[in-house]
């Protein structure tokens, strides 16, 4: 994850602890990605916003959205 501003990261970790360590990487990324994306917030368009659109595990993202408890 690229650096945050700071006002930015303290809001951003503070859901960390919802997640497991290596969930939070992926959960980390939407969170951002949603905040960043124009119009519809997709896990595509997130990724895309973020520069990860050629990611080959991208089904790693959809999981934390679709393994909520």
């Amino acid at each position: 994850m690229p650096n945050l501003p700071a006002r930015f990261a303290i809001i951003i970790v503070a859901f960390a602890p919802l997640f497991r360590h290596q969930t939070w990487r992926h959960a980390e990324i939407l969170l951002v990605g949603a905040i960043l994306a124009p119009g519809k917030r997709t896990v595509t368009s997130i990724l895309r916003i973020i520069g990860l659109s050629r990611e080959h595990h991208f089904v790693n993202y959809h999981r934390v959205l679709s393994r909520v408890r």
